[in-house]
Order: C-alpha cells, then structure tokens, then sequence
C-alpha cells in the first residue's frame, strides 16, 4: 500500500496494520494520529520519532512476539511473514549454525531474561552468531538500550515494506 492509500484507511484497519511493525501501542497511536503525511519519508520521521519514545516495558511486550534467531515464529499472520523474510539468510539446513544459535539464545535468555532480537534482515547466519556472541559481553544496561535499537531498526524496515507495497 501507498502513503495516499495509508492515510485514508480508517483507524481500526490502520491499527491493524501497524501492530505486525511492532506490537506497541503508542507507537501505533502516535503514527495514526500524525495522519495523513506527505510522503514516505515523512510518515518514517514520524513512526522513527515515536519509537525514540519507547519505554524498557513496551519493548519488552514487543519482544514476546518475535521468534528467537533461527526459528520460525508460531503464528502465521503478518508479523511471521515479516519475520520469515528477515530471518530468510539464516541457512536452516546448517546444523552446525543451528546448534551454536541455540546454545546462544538459551544462553542470552538466562543471562538477560528476554529472547535474542537482532535485525536480521541483510544478514547471515554466522554474522547474527558472531553479533549474539558479542553481546553476550555487554551489562544489562547496555543490552537493554541495544535491544530497543534493534527493535526499531525491524519496525522501520517493517513499515517501510508496508508502505512500499503497491
């Protein structure tokens, strides 16, 4: 769909819409009530602006509905469409790789009590390892503040596509 056709869809639907970018409320309410925008690149500064906003508690409901790094998400609906694209590089048939990201997501969740959210859209496999491995190093603080970075990185590239989509 199209900004033009974006800015004219009712909110409900447009609600239903936004929520697979990422399941924030206030970030849905704050794109839909800057309605109607000028372009593309005014509707990302908006959506970009409202997800500086994110308090540590909306990112952490929005992470309940990503998969860890190389599983497929549960649901079939839009945000595991989304997801199934970004994770595509992530060679499911590397049993190696497979194993090394499973020790490292239950390694990361018993470490920082939350799943693993990388973008990984544009990268591989072994690059998302290398990345989690990294972070496995950084303080609770940090993490927190990287995880909400990623979480805005996908939700961008999530409402980008969205509005991309003729």
């Amino acid at each position: 769909m199209n900004v033009q056709r974006f800015n004219q869809l009712p909110v409900a639907e447009a609600e239903r819409l936004l929520r697979p970018c990422v399941d924030i409320a206030a970030w849905v309410a704050a794109v839909i009530v800057a309605r109607p925008f000028s372009s593309l690149d005014a509707a990302l500064a908006v959506a970009w602006q409202a997800a500086l906003r994110w308090q540590p508690e909306e990112v952490s409901q929005a992470l309940a509905q990503h998969p860890r790094i190389g599983e497929r998400a549960k649901s079939q609906g839009q945000e595991a469409q989304f997801s199934q694209r970004e994770q595509a590089a992530v060679d499911a048939q590397d049993a190696e790789l497979g194993a090394a990201l499973l020790a490292g997501n239950r390694r990361y969740e018993q470490q920082f009590g939350q799943v693993f959210l990388i973008r990984a859209a544009g990268r591989d496999g072994q690059s998302i390892l290398r990345e989690l491995q990294r972070r496995l190093s950084n303080s609770a603080e940090q993490e927190r503040q990287e995880t909400a970075e990623q979480l805005r990185e996908i939700t961008m590239l999530r409402f980008k596509e969205l509005l991309n989509d003729e």
